[in-house]
């Protein structure tokens, strides 16, 4: 969905409807499954709040088991126009919520779908409770008990055992 920032009102402009971005995501798979954004000029400059919500395939990091996502991703972006400088430009760590538009055209999709990107766990998780696989058999111990021993320790870490008890607190 573009919106061009000219057309844009001074009291904003509000987009609720999932169904009015289109298709905001490369990936199929990927569902919106709801949006309220509200966007308002600060000059040449976008202010973008608001809330996505999405669900996401995603592959358990303990069991290896894929499972759906749900995202829930807070929106708070300001988008500027791009600078003239070329395709390099330098930012400074309070420009790390800053996203930028060309020709007057903001490209709401993309920006609904690098929020969303950016929302995903670092290690995501099937449930909360996840015994993930079995060290030694490989196997999934969500969905089996397996009967192995644990393996015996490597005698070169011997050292590094009790370190934590050593140290002083």
């Amino acid at each position: 969905m573009l919106i061009r920032v000219s057309d844009i009102q001074d009291d904003g402009l509000t987009v609720d409807d999932p169904t009015a971005l289109g298709a905001p995501y490369s990936d199929p798979a990927w569902r919106l499954e709801g949006v309220r954004l509200h966007l308002e000029c600060d000059q040449a400059d976008v202010l973008v709040t608001g809330e996505i919500r999405a669900t996401v395939p995603q592959i358990c990091g303990r069991c290896l088991e894929p499972f759906p996502a749900a995202v829930r991703a807070a929106v708070d972006v300001r988008v500027v126009p791009r600078p003239t400088t070329g395709d390099s430009v330098e930012l400074a760590a309070d420009d790390l919520d800053v996203d930028f538009y060309e020709k007057d055209e903001l490209n709401l999709a993309t920006l609904v779908e690098t929020e969303t990107a950016l929302a995903l766990p670092m290690k995501p998780l099937c449930r909360e409770g996840c015994l993930g696989l079995c060290p030694v058999c490989g196997g999934n111990r969500n969905q089996v008990a397996c009967a192995c021993r644990p393996a015996a320790p490597d005698p070169r870490l011997a050292a590094l055992r009790d370190l934590a008890t050593r140290l002083p607190r």
